[in-house]
């Protein structure tokens, strides 16, 4: 009887566990989908890339799928590429996944700030050659309604790698 309910509590706990993973998951894919619509910027990298350096970015997040995906949309002045991103909770983490103007599609995991503004994403994978580098790493930090950054860290070959720092504002 002792270890019935010994059993009990401990599936009990690994119950509310795994819901708070779920609720955190689902409550950062959350406030990244109140980022839906167009937006626009300027992009900043370090070290500084030619071509690329104070470029204009359009960035349109669509939410899709019934609500289970975000969709990433990137125009960069000057480029035709149009890299893609989607997101979306799978089990209980947020996922993204890059279609990258590199050919392959490195897969991130987000963890949440305590104040749940910022949703960063770390690497866990990626599908197809690197050899012209992948995305490595991204961070959206919600400022407010208006106001949204976006860091991403792309990995060159030979484990160098550019910063692209973008300052968004909403434009529909």
């Amino acid at each position: 009887m002792k270890s019935a309910r010994l059993m009990l509590s401990v599936v009990l706990l690994s119950l509310s566990t795994l819901a708070f993973a779920q609720s955190d998951a689902q409550k950062s894919f959350d406030q990244l989908k109140t980022l839906a619509g167009s937006w626009e910027g300027m992009l900043k990298t370090d070290p500084p890339t030619p071509g690329a350096d104070g470029k204009h970015a359009q960035v349109t997040l669509r939410v899709t799928s019934m609500g289970n995906a975000l969709m990433h949309e990137m125009q960069m002045e000057g480029r035709q590429d149009d890299p893609i991103t989607m997101l979306y909770v799978d089990n209980d983490r947020l996922t993204l996944t890059h279609y990258c103007d590199a050919g392959n599609r490195p897969r991130m995991v987000a963890k949440t700030s305590p104040d749940g503004k910022t949703v960063e994403f770390d690497f866990v994978d990626v599908a197809g050659g690197t050899q012209y580098g992948h995305m490595h790493h991204a961070v959206f930090t919600v400022i407010d309604a208006n106001h949204h950054t976006e860091d991403w860290t792309f990995m060159m070959p030979g484990d160098k790698h550019v910063q692209a720092h973008f300052d968004l504002q909403r434009t529909k």
